[in-house]
């Protein structure tokens, strides 16, 4: 995602003498000190008590829990947890509101860390790098955040961006040990997996890395098995002095069938139990379980007959996979507080919105080893950015040695998740570079050039060939790919619909408008702001700050003009509210936002899903829609579907939709009504179209067709259904485009339906006939979920349920209700009750608003 950065002059840090990055050094025995300057925080703790290990293997020492957390001049002592940071250490203890230390405790051996302010360190290697500017130097003053990120390795968000806060912590924020060993330590260990199509078997390629401290040589056997494969073999090794890594090639039985890894959606996620037993001299043994995944991955890019340019898919086992999903930011501003409960549940509630992918976007970080765990299990695919974003960046010596460990790490550290299907370079950098966002004079734009193919593709793209040869690389998202490559890694147009991806951001024209949106062939970013429910905003707010022009609001908001672009959107087809009761105008333009961001992306993502089988004019065969953002990092207006805590927007809902593996899809175009009839399915389905148009004013339909034998062929999207409007509103007598509203699914035998889905003939502010219905549910608990049974007087449009703060979720939300009476089921996070819920419970649609 795009975010500006401007110069901001005398409000950056204060400068600081010009100096090399600090390294970690010897102290006192078990004392590492690391010699920096002013600003310190000091963080100390006892050695851990050492944990038993396997015969020969490292002695471990966990350094994970209580420390004690001080800054540099000894004012401020507390408490801290490891894995942490400074500011989760000092709001716990309740310091950033004012607290007094009570004890402390008394140790013998110490490990002493101390940190410089990010900040000011930042701000430092900047002013040190003196040939020529490195932008952007600052955000936009909408976004409240500092300077210089692009001259630190940290997560470049915390530095502010336009959906967060601007927290650039320190800590130590991942778990930390000690590990002694006297002979060697297995460093790293990953495998991939690969089809010898020439054989017709799978193989799988397991590297160990080692560290070998023995001033000799040290032999022994390896022997890998899989018992449900019925593959086990053994290899003699030699591990010589020094960092170095073995490689063993195992070759599945080939009586044994293999399970392959698929995507949600399209076959099961198996993986084999392995083990991996390491027997080396005088009797030193380590032993590795892991799981082993069988899983290919393509990206085709290609000549498309009647389409200049080239394709840009994934071919997945052989079979090409429309991408459906989202992108994933950091979902908290301190990592410390993401638990894998966290994770899980934003992560299963992507899956169950039929996504099967996330782009880990490049602004942020390294996802922790449980996010892509996870992401293994449900068969969310991961599109991996590499951690730079919306920025240039040095290429000192100092700079890209840190680069290179870091790439080296990540890699290593993630390439046996068959989750991951590719690896990309940075977030928009080529773009910048292209569209010449920084203002760079043209006589110097070669200078950046250099430093970008120097960072990303002599650097980043070298180690990750050399590292990882079963997944593809691309050097920055969006891309022309190839196209790209061939003219030196920075093309004219990085957003051309007829190479690579795109993103793509308009928040002026009218949303319900198809044809204003890219016929790309894959759109890895695009969408609509929101604000989160009532409920998550009340929980850092107070009354003053209901109001859309309070400071709070305004503080809030990070993205230029997002409020005015937010009602803009909604002044298209909607009526804005009118209600002198400012809470209720707040809780309104709430929802109001929400079913607008919802249409929108709605409107789009269908025109990408529909988009994928055909050529117009050149464009098309579209693979790949990852609408911006799935998840929020605070309680703020933002791109994202899920809210901070995890609660859905009426956005999710709608996802649940748009992304289901079978769905017609309608449009217009010149006054006739098109229908598409769009799946994920391998095999072809013979169907039922259902057509029903109602008149808003009543809930009896006013006609209905029903055309069978529609065939819609395995994953694809066909046209299935063709009308004239004029025609249509003859056929519906009485029907007027203001007065009716068309909806219509598909259905096959077995139980196998779509969606329901619809399509409005005007806007809904100037919808004739719409009446105030009479809302009322009712709710009964079955075994662990709920049941709230609907019952309406009128058509009710974006039906929205809502229960506060009450964790779980609808099996349905902001829905066109056309029928007197729905079931709609609450799935809960955590226990509540039937009295709780109705409690709770909040029904609102679009006649609630005046």
């Amino acid at each position: 995602m795009a975010v500006r950065r401007q110069r901001r002059g005398a409000a950056g840090p204060p400068a600081l003498p010009c100096r090399r990055p600090c390294r970690l050094s010897g102290g006192r025995a078990g004392v590492a000190i690391c010699r920096a300057a002013p600003l310190l925080f000091l963080l100390v703790a006892a050695a851990g008590r050492v944990s038993a290990s396997a015969a020969g293997g490292p002695e471990v020492h966990s350094l994970r829990g209580s420390w004690r957390l001080g800054n540099g001049n000894g004012s401020v002592v507390l408490r801290g947890e490891v894995p942490g940071c400074v500011h989760t250490a000092l709001h716990r203890q309740g310091v950033i509101q004012s607290f007094d230390i009570t004890s402390a405790i008394k140790e013998v051996n110490f490990v002493e860390v101390r940190f410089i302010s990010a900040i000011s360190y930042a701000a430092e290697q900047s002013r040190c790098h003196k040939a020529y500017s490195i932008p952007p130097a600052c955000p936009p003053p909408v976004q409240k955040g500092e300077c210089h990120a692009n001259f630190i390795r940290k997560e470049q968000c915390s530095f502010s961006w336009d959906w967060g806060p601007s927290f650039p912590t320190q800590g130590i924020w991942k778990d930390v040990r000690i590990e002694a060993y006297n002979h060697y330590h297995l460093i790293y260990f990953s495998l991939t997996s690969f089809f010898v199509k020439s054989a017709q078997q799978w193989s799988l390629e397991i590297e160990s890395v080692f560290d070998v401290v023995s001033s000799e040589p040290i032999a022994g056997l390896v022997t890998v098995n899989i018992p449900k494969l019925q593959t086990q073999q053994t290899f003699s090794v030699k591990l010589q002095p020094g960092e170095g890594s073995i490689v063993l090639l195992v070759n599945i039985n080939k009586s044994s069938t293999v399970e392959a890894w698929w995507p949600n959606g399209h076959g099961k996620q198996t993986g084999y139990n392995m083990t991996t037993t390491f027997i080396m001299e005088a009797g030193h043994q380590i032993e590795k379980f892991s799981k082993a995944y069988f899983r290919t991955v393509e990206l085709v890019q290609e000549p498309i007959p009647g389409s200049p340019g080239l394709s840009f898919y994934f071919n997945i086992n052989g079979r090409p996979i429309f991408i459906k999903g989202s992108n994933w930011i950091p979902a908290d501003s301190f990592q410390d507080r993401v638990t894998y409960d966290t994770l899980w549940l934003l992560l299963k509630s992507a899956a169950d919105a039929n996504m099967n992918a996330l782009r880990v976007w490049g602004g942020g970080v390294y996802e922790q080893d449980e996010f892509y765990d996870i992401c293994d299990e449900l068969g969310i695919m991961i599109w991996q950015d590499f951690m730079f974003a919306c920025a240039l960046y040095p290429t000192d010596q100092n700079y890209l040695e840190s680069v290179r460990a870091e790439i080296s790490h990540q890699v290593r550290r993630l390439k046996s998740h068959p989750s991951i299907i590719l690896w990309s370079g940075n977030n928009e950098n080529e773009a910048a570079i292209a569209n010449n966002w920084f203002s760079i004079p043209y006589a110097d734009r070669e200078v950046y050039i250099k430093d970008y193919v120097m960072l990303y593709v002599k650097n980043i793209r070298e180690i990750v060939l050399a590292e990882d040869r079963s997944r593809p690389f691309i050097a920055s998202s969006p891309t022309n790919g190839l196209e790209s490559v061939k003219e030196g890694w920075v093309s004219q147009n990085p957003y051309d619909t007829h190479y690579g991806d795109t993103h793509f951001y308009d928040y002026s024209s009218d949303c319900w408008n198809w044809t204003v949106y890219p016929k790309t062939r894959f759109a890895s970013e695009y969408g609509f702001q929101s604000w989160p429910s009532f409920s998550t905003i009340k929980k850092v707010s107070s009354t003053e700050d209901w109001s859309y022009t309070s400071n709070f609001s305004l503080h809030r908001q990070h993205h230029e003009n997002g409020n005015d672009q937010m009602f803009q959107q909604i002044g298209h087809h909607f009526k804005l509210p009118q209600t002198t009761d400012p809470i209720k105008k707040f809780k309104d333009m709430i929802y109001l936002t929400q079913v607008m961001q919802a249409q929108c992306i709605k409107t789009e993502t269908e025109f990408y899903r529909f988009s994928q089988s055909e050529i117009i004019k050149g464009e098309g065969h579209t693979m790949g829609a990852l609408y911006w953002q799935l998840n929020d990092i605070w309680q703020a207006p933002s791109w994202a579907s899920l809210e901070y805590g995890g609660k859905w927007k009426l956005l999710h809902y709608f996802a649940q939709n748009f992304f289901a593996p079978l769905l017609p899809v309608a449009y217009e175009d010149k006054g006739v009504l098109y229908i598409y009839g769009v799946s994920d399915f391998h095999v072809d389905h013979k169907l039922t179209l259902r057509v029903v148009v109602y008149a808003w004013s009543s809930l009896e339909p006013v006609c209905t067709l029903a055309k069978d034998g529609v065939t819609v062929k395995a994953q694809s999207a066909v046209p299935i259904h063709k009308e004239s409007i004029n025609y249509l509103l003859e056929r519906c007598r009485n029907c007027t485009r203001k007065s009716c509203v068309i909806t219509f699914c598909l259905v096959g035998e077995g139980g196998l339906q779509s969606p329901t889905n619809h399509h409005f003939l005007s806007s809904l502010k100037d919808a004739v006939g719409l009446q105030k219905s009479q809302l009322s549910a009712s709710v009964s608990q079955q075994d662990d979920v709920y049941i709230f049974a609907l019952q309406t007087t009128a058509i009710a449009p974006f039906v929205s349920l809502d229960v506060g703060s009450i964790k779980g979720r609808f099996s349905d939300n902001g829905f066109l209700m056309t029928e007197k009476k729905k079931l709609v089921v609450f799935y809960p996070w955590e226990p509540t009750s039937v009295e709780e819920l109705e409690k709770s419970l909040t029904l609102t649609s679009l006649v609630d608003v005046v």
